[in-house]
């Protein structure tokens, strides 16, 4: 399960006075790819960071685990590495599940986050000018008009059906994996997560369901997502596809031929897990 570890301590400013380098991690990202020795899949050091000539004052905090304080900084530039240190290289977070500790990975999926929230809001969206990072809030603001910038969280729900014994699980064209897996789709403005569910579900595949009851909640970043996970019971209708979301919707009961279990990484590959009959 994606998840920061319980003796994780989230920190909004850097400690005063700064850890020494030896205690310091960074988290260095290019568009969503993680800087990593392979094939230890270890952060850089502190030495070899300054070798490469980043720099580290744009960081943001991520907090203190096992005695090690973490920042994280998202570059421009991915030549940085051009020349230095072979065993560097960015690797998508994606390419990590089941390789990396699930901590760490945790970890990495919250510094992913606040990273790309810093490098998105080096400026104003309303009139262009320079934003500066408020102390001892997770916030940016417009020195020129104002506009302050929190980290964005993206609400989308997950709903797995079911009809008796069986499920409906999709392919969803746009999917990364290219997995069958529950429906899933972000909410809209003024919508609650119920009326969402409602709405995609007869939207992609034409069903109306009820009963809806919660299972449980991830953050997931790719790029700042919160997946809201909840099962329902079908209530009536035929499917009839979404033919640009979903490439095939269908049934799986006991006496189905189920998809390969996924990586336990995901809420959607939990959900389908606890559904799944015994010895499928």
């Amino acid at each position: 399960m994606l998840h920061t570890p319980d003796t994780f301590l989230p920190l909004i400013d850097a400690p005063v006075p700064p850890p020494a380098p030896a205690d310091t991690s960074t988290f260095v990202f290019h568009r969503g790819r993680l800087l990593l020795h392979t094939p230890t899949f270890k952060l850089a050091t502190a030495d070899e960071l300054a070798a490469l000539g980043l720099d580290l004052t744009p960081a943001q905090p991520v907090g203190s685990w096992s005695g090690c304080y973490y920042q994280t900084v998202a570059v421009d530039d991915e030549a940085v590495l051009q020349g230095q240190h072979a065993t560097l290289a960015w690797q998508s977070l994606r390419s990590l599940f089941n390789v990396v500790d699930d901590a760490f990975l945790g970890l990495a999926s919250r510094a992913a986050q606040l990273a790309e929230w810093a490098r998105t809001h080096r400026y104003c969206g309303v009139c262009a000018g320079a934003m500066v990072r408020q102390p001892g809030e997770r916030c940016f603001k417009c020195m020129a008009c104002g506009m302050m910038a929190y980290p964005r969280i993206s609400p989308a729900m997950m709903v797995l059906i079911r009809k008796g014994e069986q499920v409906l699980l999709a392919l969803h064209k746009h999917s990364p994996s290219q997995r069958y897996s529950p429906l899933a789709g972000f909410l809209e403005a003024g919508e609650s997560v119920e009326e969402a569910i409602h709405r995609e579900v007869m939207e992609e595949v034409g069903l109306r369901v009820h009963n809806l009851q919660y299972f449980m909640s991830q953050s997931w970043p790719f790029p700042h997502s919160l997946m809201l996970a909840f099962t329902a019971d079908y209530l009536d209708g035929e499917i009839r596809l979404d033919e640009n979301e979903i490439a095939e919707a269908r049934w799986f009961g006991p006496g189905d031929a189920w998809p390969e279990p996924t990586s336990s990484v995901s809420i959607s590959a939990l959900l389908v897990q606890a559904h799944r009959p015994p010895g499928v």
